[in-house]
């Protein structure tokens, strides 16, 4: 089993990506392994707040979550490929070794989800 800092490089990449909406957003979470950004907003459906996203490192890789991209599919239509592979259901993404490119495309991706979501009032 790999331990937790394996995957710490990974994790750090990807926290970076989500540093910068800190910001505008509720710090959820910020540890060694979990850091998860909440809007301001709450949700008149459920009456909780709504969620941006996160990254946690878990057993056998670190996984980001980009809850845009659920409520708004078409985020992902200009995705390549590569970084369709690493899609674990409608809104993660797993890593188990660092990807600048990837990454890359992962960023634009969130940008893309941030502006959405302002776009939408939900932030």
């Amino acid at each position: 089993m790999p331990s937790e800092k394996n995957f710490t490089p990974i994790f750090d990449q990807l926290k970076k990506i989500l540093k910068e909406y800190e910001p505008e957003m509720v710090v959820k979470t910020d540890s060694s392994e979990q850091y998860y950004l909440d809007t301001h907003k709450i949700n008149p459906v459920n009456n909780k707040i709504i969620f941006f996203a996160a990254t946690i490192i878990k057993k056998n890789y670190v996984s980001f979550y980009l809850m845009p991209i659920y409520s708004y599919p078409e985020l992902l239509n200009e995705i390549p490929d590569s970084l369709r592979k690493r899609m674990q259901g409608k809104s993660c993404f797993n890593f188990k070794a660092p990807d600048d490119d990837l990454f890359q495309e992962l960023k634009i991706l969130t940008n893309k989800g941030y502006q959405k979501y302002k776009e939408m009032d939900l932030i």
